[in-house]
């Protein structure tokens, strides 16, 4: 069971680093050549599409419930692990965490993944042909496991390449957060983990 775990993770580190070297386009960290129009478009896309409902841990504030904006967009806390799924009543059950970013349901378990330009926890070795794949293909890295639910991949696929272009420049612009999310566990792995 752990060494399955231990020889996806080598096969995903593999498929990354073969990626991003045969992909020309510039990685999350080259910040010199970013078009300052791009940027704020894709701020604007971020925010249009609630990138931060999940993707930002929430934390109580004075009002209720708030993003945590500290740490933007640096997906699920890695001190904060999510348990499994308990045994529902029905098909369509599901728990989320408390900071919006975790969930289990009959998928597995999903955590939402750090976003921010960290280069060894983030998507800081990413180039803007791997986040466009991943997007499009539904694909962590765009070739590796499903993005599982309940990230709405289907509908941002349907942004224009200059749209997940734009995104992706305002992404390599917020500041980096290191923070390792865990990996996510399909329902299938639990079975027979």
């Amino acid at each position: 069971m752990l060494e399955r775990k231990n020889m996806r993770t080598m096969v995903s580190i593999l498929i990354l680093g073969v990626a991003a070297a045969a992909c020309g386009s510039k990685t999350a960290t080259d910040t010199q050549s970013l078009n300052p129009k791009m940027v704020e478009r894709g701020k604007y896309l971020v925010t249009l599409a609630s990138c931060n409902d999940c993707h930002t841990p929430w934390k109580l504030g004075p009002k209720g419930p708030e993003p945590d904006m500290t740490r933007m967009l640096s997906g699920h806390p890695q001190e904060f692990p999510m348990p499994p799924l308990a045994a529902s009543s029905g098909p369509w059950a599901w728990s989320g965490a408390v900071t919006n970013t975790a969930f289990a349901g009959p998928w597995g378990v999903s955590y939402a993944f750090n976003l921010t330009p960290d280069k060894n926890t983030g998507i800081g070795i990413w180039t803007e042909d791997i986040f466009i794949n991943t997007i499009r293909n539904g694909r962590h890295w765009g070739v590796a496991r499903p993005i599982l639910p309940p990230m709405p991949w289907q509908n941002i696929r349907e942004m224009t390449d200059e749209d997940l272009r734009a995104v992706f420049a305002y992404l390599r612009s917020i500041p980096p957060v290191n923070n390792k999310v865990p990996d996510a566990v399909i329902a299938s792995e639990q079975a027979t983990d």
